[in-house]
């Protein structure tokens, strides 16, 4: 969707000498992703930012936007493609809520109806009262709410390509936290590809499906963040990113992603085929499915060694499940909950997937394996769902 081609741009100082503020930068966001980009202040990414819809001139390369290279596009033509949001907003205080949002769109010829429409909708996806609030004026609104009013005027006329200059700096942390998962969702529902300056790690981690590191002027890496996070480029990521980059990755590993396959019985199996199993594996418990997949327990060595009789017998219920997608801090805060070393790793349909332990957390951290870049446990689909997807 966006590619970035060799972009630099060269200021001169007052004595002459030349200052290349942004040095041969490459690289290409893909159509419906968030690109985060990240470094210190003086960097480059904010020039570089700039550049994508020519509120600065580049000396020289491209940004081609679906293949079209922008320096051919009138500049008219280009800002209607691209959303806009900066830290300071600058909603008119003379200027309804309503008013505020429908700027753009009445601009480019939008019917009043259409307008107002577009204006509730994206109200109601962050949150805002659109009956309450659309005919206040920003005076009346507090910080994080002026701030929620900036993106949705960016997003009013609904240009495919957002880019955002620190949009949540100014914000209190509880609201940013707030702002931050209302535009995730809201990114996810319309599908905008979006390009983020920031200079805070949790931020771009959070929010970002690839982050672009930047230091005096050149692009260090650009990586998914969980690559990011694994195998940080040089030392000056290393310490950008911070020394807690490990326990930074719980966030982003999914249960699917550490889940280890582990074999598993019938309710209907013997028990002392159970144990046979179990004792040729070395593992302590089995899970028990249907004939579905679906996981119904687990037996246990001890039971196994010690019964009679089928794994139904002895079948205990697990105490907890972890979700396919649900991230590893909240895998172990449920593993500690239940005093358990693993946990069954199950689809919306209760299919046993496979299992996630302690040690097969610590061997995904410390594999060199991410997100990036390592195949994981997929769940399977049943027929309707397949059916869904192909519609």
């Amino acid at each position: 969707m966006i590619e970035l081609d060799q972009l630099t741009k060269t200021f001169r100082q007052k004595d002459g000498a030349e200052v290349r503020a942004v040095d041969a930068v490459s690289l290409t966001v893909p159509k419906g992703e968030i690109c985060v980009f990240l470094g210190p202040s003086g960097c480059g990414k904010t020039t570089t930012l700039k550049m994508i819809n020519r509120l600065i001139q580049p000396s020289s390369g491209r940004v081609l936007i679906d293949g079209e290279d922008t320096s051919r596009v009138d500049e008219v033509t280009l800002r209607r493609k691209i959303g806009y949001v900066i830290q300071q907003i600058g909603l008119f205080p003379n200027m309804t809520i309503e008013e505020n949002i429908m700027v753009v769109p009445r601009l480019l010829g939008w019917d009043k109806k259409r307008s107002r429409e577009r204006a509730r909708e994206l109200m109601s996806m962050v949150q805002l009262d659109p009956g309450k609030m659309l005919t206040r004026y920003p005076r009346e609104l507090s910080g994080g709410q002026q701030q929620r009013i900036g993106v949705i005027r960016a997003l009013a006329a609904d240009a495919p390509v957002l880019l955002m200059d620190e949009p949540f700096g100014a914000v209190d942390p509880i609201n940013r936290e707030s702002i931050q998962n209302e535009f995730f969702l809201m990114q996810r529902q319309l599908g905008k590809t979006v390009i983020m300056v920031s200079h805070d790690i949790d931020e771009a981690i959070k929010l970002g499906d690839r982050v672009a590191v930047f230091r005096g002027g050149k692009l260090v890496q650009f990586d998914h963040p969980d690559a990011l996070l694994a195998r940080p480029a040089d030392d000056f990521v290393q310490a950008f990113i911070g020394h807690d980059n490990t326990l930074k990755r719980l966030l982003l590993v999914r249960a699917g992603d550490a889940a280890t396959m582990a074999q598993t019985c019938s309710s209907g199996m013997p028990l002392a085929q159970a144990f046979a199993i179990m004792d040729e594996a070395d593992v302590r418990h089995l899970p028990v499915v249907d004939d579905a997949q679906r996981a119904l327990g687990y037996v246990t060595r001890r039971d196994a060694r010690a019964g009679r009789g089928v794994c139904a017998d002895a079948m205990r219920p697990f105490m907890a499940t972890a979700a396919f997608d649900e991230h590893l801090r909240i895998v172990l805060s449920r593993m500690y909950q239940h005093n358990t070393s693993w946990l069954p790793v199950v689809d919306a349909d209760g299919v046993y997937l496979g299992e996630v332990t302690q040690e097969s957390i610590a061997d995904y951290l410390s594999s060199g394996r991410s997100r990036g870049n390592a195949p994981v446990i997929q769940p399977p689909q049943a027929p309707a769902a397949i059916e869904r997807n192909a519609a």
